[in-house]
């Protein structure tokens, strides 16, 4: 079987093409646009109507949303340890973090690069982007203390919920000029996101990014 990922360059969809890469599944990237003015392919509209990516397809079904494929796909193929197990006791960690980094770091980015989305008139707009700055320093000193001297997220251990933090590192980087927090504020995720970009599955998908 052959995996059809919906997929955008600076997107999200980066984060689970990691994920495939690190499961050496085969897969297929579909050509989509985060640029919601532009048209999207019909499939992936069917499957998310929202027309955001990452969109999954298997099996003639698909799904949507980072946080959910990435468990979906780690708990499909668990040869390859890139999850801890349901039994596992840092399941639980596990999970917590990747829901944190879908529900608050993306949704503290969404507040900066789409202030529309938060704002109830085009004035606002400033004063939500604002927001989103602040929110982001919160979430990441969330992040950063939660690593403390651990090698990895989980610990010893390797998983992709460091995937899932470097993809999300990468969006730090875009504008480094509007005032956006940056990684070195957070020595923590600097190490692992320094870690992550020397694996070939990064290599390979950020071929021409450094931190």
């Amino acid at each position: 079987m052959t995996y059809k990922l919906f997929y955008a360059d600076g997107s999200a969809a980066q984060g689970v093409q990691m994920v495939l890469e690190e499961l050496r599944q085969p897969y297929e990237l579909i050509q989509s646009t985060k640029d919601r003015s532009k048209p999207r392919p019909p499939k992936q509209i069917k499957i998310n109507p929202n027309g955001w990516v990452p969109v999954l397809m298997y099996d003639n079904t698909g799904m949507y949303e980072c946080a959910a494929i990435t468990i979906f796909l780690c708990d499909r193929h668990p040869e390859m340890n890139l999850a801890p197990k349901v039994d596992d006791p840092n399941r639980g960690l596990f999970l917590q973090t990747l829901i944190y980094f879908s529900n608050s770091v993306q949704t503290a980015f969404q507040t900066y690069y789409y202030p529309d989305r938060f704002a109830d008139s085009v004035e606002d707009e400033a004063g939500a982007q604002r927001r989103g700055i602040r929110r982001l320093r919160e979430t990441w000193k969330v992040i950063d203390d939660q690593i403390g001297n651990n090698k990895w997220l989980l610990g010893d251990r390797f998983s992709a919920a460091d995937l899932y933090l470097y993809m999300l590192t990468t969006w730090l980087s875009l504008h480094p000029d509007r005032g956006l927090p940056q990684i070195s504020e957070f020595p923590n995720v600097k190490r692992i996101a320094d870690a992550v970009i020397s694996r070939p599955s990064a290599q390979h998908v950020y071929k021409e990014l450094t931190i």
